[in-house]
């Protein structure tokens, strides 16, 4: 699983027009699975999140995670991370996990979020979706498990 994440100080997601997920001080997270992605992967990209330590501690230095800041946590499904464009001018989408299977981890990830405490908002698993975004820092991250 990869999960592309911004630093941020407010975000939303909008559905036709509504907002239906939103958050403070916190990570937005994009996240895509692949073939092999099993609710291991999930959760364990679930704890990296969390951990994450790319908020500033009283020094000033990015020491600090969202679990130590109370911030909260935007999850988008993003199929579009596992896109490959190294051949033509078209990305192919192959190694982007199936609609079923993602939709399926990307729960596991939001559930394992909650349990470890956070404050989760999500997107809709295939909507056209509109994310807007206050990048802080700016600061973005690639993870990958």
């Amino acid at each position: 699983m990869r999960a592309l994440v911004q630093r941020a100080s407010d975000a939303r997601v909008r559905v036709d027009g509504e907002v239906i997920g939103e958050i403070g001080p916190g990570l937005c997270c994009l996240v895509g699975a692949t073939h092999d992605d099993d609710h291991d992967s999930a959760r364990k990209l679930a704890g990296k999140i969390w951990n994450l330590r790319i908020f500033a501690d009283e020094n000033g230095q990015m020491n600090r995670s969202v679990a130590e800041t109370s911030g909260e946590v935007l999850v988008i499904s993003q199929f579009t991370l596992y896109g490959d464009a190294r051949k033509g001018r078209r990305p192919s989408f192959v190694a982007a996990a199936v609609p079923d299977q993602a939709t399926g981890l990307i729960d596991v990830l939001v559930n394992e979020l909650r349990r470890l405490g956070a404050t989760v908002a999500t997107g809709s698993f295939g909507a056209h979706m509109a994310v807007e975004l206050t990048n802080d820092g700016p600061v973005t991250l690639m993870l990958e498990v």
